[in-house]
């Protein structure tokens, strides 16, 4: 089984996905973590997002980040001509991910743009993490060194959290840690049909 995992930017998707962890028989794939890695690895997506965006997309032969995101968050069409480009290679990664852990009790995909980029179609249960707006923004600010502006045109760029939720078997709110264990431990218990502990 396959359980998408997203929520907004700041949400705290990797903290959640993190307490998932600790279970046993469950395994995580982070799509962002791994779209880094074959940015840097794969020489088809390099060659592409060099003709796309320029020499500068790469410094020391790895990706050149914050070069890129300055352009994609502050152009929807360049941000769509990105996710074109990677996440291809990216949802075959997965598929053969998929394939070599049948075993688990159920595969955690974290993703922040799993329905942007319609991988919500690959999962069987799906999980929103939500935080209020504010709240998120001081997260990513404090996170990523970012400027208020910086972390609000990315999150222009992400669905709206009405979408998202309404479209969620699963609603996670994280504004701290021993509520957001105790809503992660209850739709654990669900999807693995454990009795709830009272």
């Amino acid at each position: 089984m396959v359980v998408g995992l997203t929520g907004g930017i700041g949400s705290g998707k990797t903290t959640v996905a993190n307490f998932f962890r600790e279970f046993n028989n469950v395994i995580i794939y982070n799509a962002d973590l791994e779209a880094k890695k074959i940015m840097n690895s794969s020489l088809i997506i390099k060659s592409k997002l060099i003709a796309s965006f320029g020499e500068e997309s790469y410094l020391n032969n790895q990706l050149n980040r914050p070069f890129i995101a300055n352009i994609v968050f502050n152009d929807k069409n360049k941000l769509e001509l990105l996710n074109a480009i990677v996440h291809p290679e990216v949802k075959n990664h997965f598929q053969d991910f998929v394939d070599k852990n049948k075993t688990k009790d159920y595969i955690i995909y974290e993703n922040a743009i799993l329905f942007e980029s319609k991988s919500n179609l690959k999962c069987d249960i799906i999980i929103s993490v939500f935080a209020p707006l504010k709240v998120r923004i001081e997260r990513t600010m404090l996170r990523d060194g970012s400027s208020k502006k910086e972390v609000v045109n990315r999150i222009k760029s992400q669905w709206l959290e009405d979408k998202k939720l309404l479209q969620s078997n699963y609603i996670i709110t994280n504004l701290n840690r021993e509520t957001t264990k105790s809503q992660i431990e209850k739709i654990h218990n669900i999807l693995t049909n454990k009795t709830l502990r009272i």
